[in-house]
């Protein structure tokens, strides 16, 4: 069992440094991948989405544990198609039906679509969730400076986090540093790249070597060093205890300065450029 460390949000919330990703993670295997996280291992908190459709595998697993409901995080999104306020409040309340939980820990806008420009009145809705106690923490994905900017400037309200690429390949470095500079907890979709490419590059792997680590452990350290919050996605119980035993070593200055520099200008996995790309 790994104790993982907790960071406290803008809001005072307080959330793991390291989560369970869950995308795909359907059906009865998933409950029983997702359980073993959380009751074997020491995962607190579990990273789930609308559009994921597996919602209700959540929630069992949550009700299958042994670890009493207030030590979780539960995070879902709220999905593009629904952005519009009414639908929204109706989005979260199925997604706490689906899941037959009472409240989320953490929901977020899941991108910004704003050529629709409709994230605002969806903002509001996850206001007044939280006000109702559906929610206990609000947040975006993929969010921008000017969308989190406006956000504020029309509701009074910023996000607690936002989730956004980030990786070797793009570490987002001028967006990190708003975030750090406005006090928005920034979280790492995709952490590990999705791809085998990151994780054969021989600069990572000779910083898994000079620390007898594995390439994954060497990248996910590395995002809690940055101070970013990350959610790596995997079933085996193996790779899921892998992913966390982090804290046990550092990497040092020019380590991460190393990792940095292998960021790329178009080093996003599928191009999703949130300026412009609408997800439903």
């Amino acid at each position: 069992m790994v104790s993982i460390p907790n960071i406290t949000l803008n809001d005072g919330s307080t959330l793991p440094v390291i989560g369970l990703g869950t995308y795909k993670l359907k059906g009865d295997q998933g409950v029983k991948s997702i359980q073993t996280a959380i009751d074997d291992l020491g995962y607190r908190l579990i990273d789930s989405a609308y559009n994921y459709e597996n919602e209700g595998t959540i929630g069992e697993a949550v009700r299958r544990s042994s670890v009493s409901r207030g030590e979780l995080r539960i995070t879902s999104k709220l999905p593009g198609r629904y952005q519009q306020y009414e639908k929204a409040v109706t989005t979260i309340e199925e997604s706490l039906y689906r899941a037959n939980l009472d409240y989320y820990d953490l929901y977020l806008i899941h991108w910004p679509n704003p050529k629709q420009n409709l994230y605002v009145e969806a903002w509001q809705a996850l206001i007044d969730a939280k006000k109702q106690g559906l929610i206990r923490s609000i947040g975006v994905c993929n969010f921008l400076p000017e969308h989190i900017e406006r956000l504020e400037k029309e509701t009074g309200e910023k996000p607690s986090i936002n989730q956004i690429e980030l990786h070797p390949f793009f570490n987002q470095g001028e967006l990190r540093k708003w975030h750090e500079e406005n006090n928005v907890q920034i979280q790492s979709w995709s952490p590990l790249a999705r791809a085998n490419a990151v994780l054969q590059h021989p600069t990572l792997k000779e910083i898994a070597d000079n620390h007898n680590k594995s390439v994954s452990q060497i990248i996910l350290r590395w995002h809690y060093q940055l101070g970013a919050v990350s959610i790596p996605k995997s079933a085996s119980k193996e790779r899921q205890l892998e992913n966390i035993s982090i804290f046990d070593f550092s990497l040092n200055e020019d380590e991460m300065t190393m990792i940095l520099e292998l960021t790329q200008p178009d080093g996003r996995i599928n191009n999703q450029d949130p300026a412009v790309y609408e997800e439903f």
